[in-house]
């Protein structure tokens, strides 16, 4: 029986990534785009291509980087999804590469119950390029779960986990039901089940 779900954000619970639709709006979003998609390919460290990616952003508004990520675009189906996975008494939480700003955000439009993910550096009203938190690393998502499954009481066999990218793989390992969500091919091979259609409805077959 599942009692705890751990979502990725970009490009799961969010249509899109976060630091790709920043990027794009300050005009670096060529060179971002290249990054992320060999990261979430598995290609490159993912502490590397994150502080690299976020190094592109120094200068950008953080207010600016604010108000784009209050109004980041929802997957398709993912209110629904999370509506009745909380209905039946589990557990939702998001694990993002990406940043709080995007997340914190999200949470008050999906009502999941908490986050953890990575912090913009602003000085002045100003990115500085910088970026810290709790998932900077290819490890980040695993070593976060198996802590929340010890402070709740949760083991592997009830937990589900739903990603797409290279940085899921860690979370993957601590948990029963592990679905891939118009994913990465690297992801895939790890992965229980695959959804390729992209609307979270569909995992409500599989639960």
């Amino acid at each position: 029986m599942i009692k705890l779900c751990i979502f990725d954000f970009d490009s799961t619970l969010m249509d899109g990534e976060t630091i790709d639709i920043l990027a794009q709006s300050y005009g670096v979003g060529d060179e971002v785009k290249n990054i992320t998609k060999k990261a979430m390919a598995g290609e490159l460290d993912f502490f590397e291509s994150l502080t690299s990616r976020v190094s592109l952003l120094e200068g950008m508004s953080y207010f600016l980087a604010k108000d784009i990520c209050e109004n980041l675009p929802v997957m398709n189906g993912a209110k629904e999804l999370i509506e009745n996975l909380k209905a039946k008494g589990i557990k939702v939480i998001v694990f993002s590469g990406g940043f709080d700003l995007g997340t914190n955000a999200m949470q008050k439009k999906l009502n999941f119950d908490a986050s953890f993910a990575n912090i913009l550096h602003q000085k002045d009203g100003k990115l500085t390029g910088r970026v810290g938190g709790e998932m900077m690393f290819g490890f980040s998502k695993g070593k976060m779960l198996q802590k929340i499954q010890k402070i709740i009481n949760v083991d592997i066999s009830n937990t589900m986990c739903v990603g797409d990218g290279a940085n899921d793989i860690s979370m993957f390992e601590y948990s029963s039901l592990k679905i891939a969500f118009c994913a990465n091919e690297i992801l895939k091979q790890n992965a229980t089940h695959c959804v390729d259609k992209k609307d979270l409805r569909e995992i409500l077959k599989l639960i």
